[in-house]
């Protein structure tokens, strides 16, 4: 790991160059940042760093890393001398080894541990039973609160028909997405038959159910050749999936597939010579673009709230710090939520004053911060964290619209849409419950 002192100089200096808006980063400026003296502010990490998605679950780790050495760099959280003084952020690792009872366990741990705020995504079923296991923990043991932060699970309940006053989502949710990949399906006149498949458990369901609906509503005159489900994690060989998917005429595919049931499934897809278009909600990293070859130049696309060729000059120096800090190919996947969900975290706690979970939740509620020209706020009502969308599709890297590639495949992603904050968000259903 690099240095605080390192980063104080690689990250902090380009942050500020780059003019992040952060709350409390005008601290920084100017000078380096006294050390944090307070104990540490423990974050758990609830993910799976080992098994079939072990690569989803590192490549988390490395964000939210990067996003807690950056505000460690600036001085930590400032708070009161009651609370500690400034306090860095210490981020813990607890393997769930995709599975939720073991992610269950590694949330008791983390609770012993003494964290009060916990960091989950892959994997809505997951996402349920921590959110579950934490509220009946606020209510039961309120002196040991905890606080869950959810970067990727996007089953659209979770802020709706359940949300929950201790959860906060900062990625938008599956119905969000589907709403900017239409954006684009909707124009494309090439697709007349499409094909959905998915992982079968409540987010792959909540994606394709969200994908008839809106092909119903936009584009009618599309036919639905199927919709099929397969065992997450546990298939090997996609390819006899790819035979019925190519036999069916479809030419389109449309999936919330991720991990390795993505590489796996669209490496295999390509062998068997399908020539139609991939809607992805992940297909732009994680092997992937390599795995898909140029077959997929012009016909993969996929959507998120950001990405490395976004055209804009923070936006370069942004990436540009991210593989500074991780250079190697294979570390090769930023995401800009991960780094808006700890800066405003970061903020909420320092706005509260103190790291009680329902305090900082109070907090948190109407946090607003921007990193880089990316902005973002949390809605107040179903904590679903409002921030731009991007569909971008995947092209040779190399040219003025695609300057970098994806883990040194040689291919990258051109943003092709754009829908602000105010574009992409959706009403809700949720009816909060407050402590």
């Amino acid at each position: 790991m690099k240095s605080i002192q390192y980063m104080r100089r690689a990250l902090l200096g380009g942050l500020l160059a780059a003019g992040a808006g952060v709350l409390g980063m005008a601290q920084a400026a100017g000078s380096a940042a006294a050390a944090p003296v307070g104990a540490p502010i423990k974050l758990a990490l609830v993910e799976s760093l080992s098994g079939p998605f072990a690569n989803t679950g590192e490549a988390v780790f490395r964000n939210l890393l990067w996003a807690t050495e950056r505000v460690n760099a600036r001085g930590g959280v400032p708070l009161p001398d009651s609370q500690g003084g400034a306090r860095p952020l210490q981020l813990l690792r607890y393997d769930s080894k995709g599975q939720t009872e073991e992610a269950l366990a590694a949330l008791q741990a983390a609770r012993d541990a003494g964290a009060q705020f916990i960091l989950q995504g892959n994997s809505s079923a997951t996402a349920e039973a921590i959110l579950h296991a934490i509220e009946k923990n606020n209510q039961r043991d309120p002196a040991h609160k905890m606080l869950f932060l959810n970067y990727s699970a996007v089953d659209p309940a979770l802020t709706n028909e359940r949300c929950s006053f201790w959860h906060f989502r900062f990625d938008a949710h599956a119905n969000m997405r589907m709403n900017a990949l239409m954006d684009v399906l909707q124009e494309d006149a090439s697709v007349h038959k499409v094909y959905l498949f998915g992982q079968d458990y409540s987010f792959g369901r909540a994606v394709l159910q969200e994908a008839r609906r809106q092909l119903a509503e936009r584009r009618p005159d599309i036919e639905i050749v199927a919709e099929e489900y397969h065992p997450i994690g546990r298939v090997k060989d996609f390819a006899p999936y790819g035979a019925k998917i190519r036999a069916s005429g479809a030419q389109a595919v449309i999936t919330g597939n991720w991990g390795n049931d993505l590489t796996l499934f669209v490496k295999a897809v390509n062998e068997v010579g399908f020539d139609g278009s991939f809607y992805t909600f992940y297909g732009n990293a994680l092997g992937a673009p390599a795995a898909i070859g140029d077959a997929g130049i012009g016909k993969v696309i996929a959507v998120a709230d950001w990405f490395p060729n976004n055209p804009t000059a923070q936006s370069r120096a942004f990436y540009e710090s991210f593989r500074q800090r991780f250079p190697r190919p294979e570390d090769d996947y930023v995401h800009m939520r991960m780094q808006l969900l700890v800066e405003a975290l970061a903020s909420a706690i320092a706005q509260a004053g103190s790291t009680e979970p329902q305090a900082v939740a109070e907090a948190l509620e109407n946090v607003r911060v921007e990193l880089f020209g990316q902005q973002g706020w949390m809605r107040g009502e179903d904590h679903q964290f409002q921030q731009s969308l991007l569909v971008g599709r995947m092209q040779k890297a190399g040219s003025e619209a695609v300057p970098f590639d994806v883990e040194g495949s040689g291919y990258g992603f051109e943003v092709i849409r754009a829908l602000s904050p105010q574009q992409a968000q959706m009403s809700h259903q949720c009816q909060m419950q407050r402590p």
